[in-house]
């Protein structure tokens, strides 16, 4: 299930009462779990993270957190443990043995790679929930559910398919965590004396005959899921070993065997500052400190669904790789303009490399909304919103005329209009005074009128482009920007009531990274039902202003807390 990538809906920390329910759940799912190692696991005061990601085929999984390490998954309504959980507790679930070559191929456990130990198979049913481990570690690798009880196991001859595997070592859910390796535990079964002269006994020609049988069972049954995980691991573990090889490593790595992830990176770095020197700077902005330039300009020319890190690439450090672009391509000049800070002065526009280079249609992660289902990408555009007033049961006399009844929503105009009308059919003027009569018609209106607005309920309507008008009572409530400390001196910037304005929290989250390039976390505000705080480190209330007002359009008095910006000069 996790053999190729999958994309985070949203990360949360969890609320009390849904830790109180995981708990719950947990120790329901696994009984031989005791009261204090339940603690251990879902501790009361520590932060736990609810993760919701959409699998590569599109399940929709909820993945549960503590120090960067997952711990539960929860599939279709059922709770499953990860490597990470089986690690420190071996004998959760029932274990099921195989050599280390067939680890290698597992896709779903086949029954000719499962090793028989002496007691028997574990006694499962079908659908249950079972570990793997390798023959001479009792830590688990895999896990996942009974293909069929252990009885069918035996009665099918020890041919077929045994399990069908969720989760792996080495595979995406894992490397969500800290990719620590499994620990050497012992094997309960290579402990006894026969199962270490079959140990002995079986030889690599052996083990490539189990290989061979395993191979051609899941041929046999189609299982062509087994290749894609096969590759999905291998693909990690490359990637893996990738980021550990040294420069000269990488170069004399065959390009089909182990692909270059420098020049990957390198050629990504190289498109990103094309891109942010032909639209994003201009020669007014110059000079440019080289930190702003990759901070805010070539971060935002990152394509969606990409990470930059100079780190990554071969130049490692951003001065290097301006050097090159000053003396090798003559795109730029560096200079240092004050002790240990260069700054970008001069630009060359008329450059053929940065003439010919074409601007890719869509890169900026602001330029679009991508909906849960993540099939399609819709513009956002911001809602028309109209203050109405609603007619109370003590006004309603006066709007009988122009047939309003109680409730009623109207708009300020119409109100104003009926409210003349009223005076003048009323003849509401003053009798020893005819030559006066259209300038007191003029003065009792605006009297009974803003008396009238007074006294009715204030109601708004929201019109979302291509959507049914929305009319909900009292005032609307505003985009909320403030600032929090946490810690000494630490600052975090907190937005809240995204959502009114149709604004997805998780966009606007991934968003304000790339533009200021710190961490964010979503919150559950308590209390409050489908409505999430973004959080972001430091005080950013100038950049979520500009990304609300500039980007997505949203009138500035609809967003509260631009004022407590910090002034420019002083220290953020």
């Amino acid at each position: 299930m996790f053999a190729k990538a999958f994309r985070v809906k949203s990360n949360t920390v969890i609320k009390g009462s849904d830790r109180r329910k995981l708990k719950a759940d947990v120790s329901a799912a696994f009984p031989s779990l005791s009261a204090d190692e339940l603690s251990e696991l879902i501790p009361n005061k520590e932060e736990l993270n609810v993760v919701k990601i959409y699998a590569h085929k599109g399940e929709a999984v909820t993945v549960y957190v503590l120090h960067k390490k997952p711990l539960f998954f929860e599939l279709e309504k059922r709770l499953y443990p990860t490597v990470y959980v089986l690690w420190r507790y071996p004998n959760l679930l029932p274990t099921f043995r195989t050599w280390p070559p067939v680890f290698k191929l597992i896709g779903n456990l086949m029954l000719p790679g499962v090793v028989v130990p002496s007691s028997g198979l574990p006694d499962v049913k079908q659908g249950d929930c079972c570990a793997v481990t390798v023959v001479s570690n009792g830590a688990p690798v895999a896990l996942g559910t009974a293909a069929v009880s252990s009885a069918e196991m035996y009665s099918l001859g020890m041919k077929g398919r045994g399990l069908c595997v969720l989760h792996t070592y080495m595979d995406y859910l894992w490397a969500f965590g800290d990719k620590s390796g499994p620990p050497s535990l012992p094997d309960a079964e290579s402990e006894g004396q026969e199962v270490d002269e079959v140990e002995d006994d079986i030889n690599e020609k052996e083990e490539d005959d189990v290989v061979e049988k395993c191979v051609e069972e899941q041929e046999s049954s189609g299982e062509s899921a087994m290749n894609r995980t096969c590759s999905g691991v291998e693909e990690l573990r490359l990637a893996e070993k990738e980021e550990e090889k040294d420069e000269k490593e990488r170069n004399g790595c065959e390009p089909r065997s182990c692909p270059d992830f420098t020049e990957i990176m390198d050629a990504l770095l190289l498109r990103c500052f094309l891109h942010a020197l032909k639209s994003k700077v201009k020669k007014s902005e110059l000079p440019l400190l080289t930190s702003t330039f990759l901070r805010i300009h070539m971060f935002s020319c990152c394509p969606s669904g990409k990470q930059l890190d100079i780190k990554k690439s071969s130049y490692k450090k951003l001065s290097k790789f301006l050097q090159v672009m000053q003396q090798q391509h003559h795109l730029v000049r560096v200079k240092e303009l004050t002790k240990g800070v260069e700054s970008i002065v001069e630009v060359d526009w008329k450059n053929p490399e940065l003439r010919s280079f074409s601007i890719p249609e869509e890169t900026d992660v602001e330029a679009a909304v991508v909906q849960d289902g993540g099939e399609g990408e819709i513009t956002y555009r911001p809602p028309e919103i109209t203050t109405l007033y609603s007619v109370p049961a003590r006004l309603e006399p006066l709007f009988l005329d122009a047939n309003k009844r109680k409730g009623t929503t109207l708009h300020a105009a119409e109100v104003r209009s009926i409210i003349t009308e009223y005076v003048k059919k009323n003849e509401l003027v003053d009798e020893n005074n005819k030559k006066s009569q259209s300038l007191y018609h003029l003065t009792a209106a605006k009297h009974v009128f803003n008396r009238t607005m007074g006294r009715m309920q204030e109601s708004y309507q929201v019109v979302f482009p291509g959507q049914a008008s929305i009319i909900k009572k009292g005032h609307i409530e505003p985009i909320d920007i403030s600032v929090a400390s946490r810690g000494s001196n630490k600052k975090v910037t907190l937005i809240k009531n995204l959502e009114v304005y149709g604004l997805d929290p998780a966009v606007v989250a991934t968003a304000l990274q790339h533009r200021v390039q710190a961490s964010s976390v979503l919150h559950q505000i308590p209390g409050a039902k489908d409505k999430v705080l973004v959080q972001i480190q430091g005080n950013q209330i100038h950049q979520v202003g500009n990304l609300l007002l500039d980007h997505y359009q949203i009138p500035r008095k609809y967003i509260q807390g631009l004022d407590k910006a910090p002034k420019s000069g002083k220290k953020k």
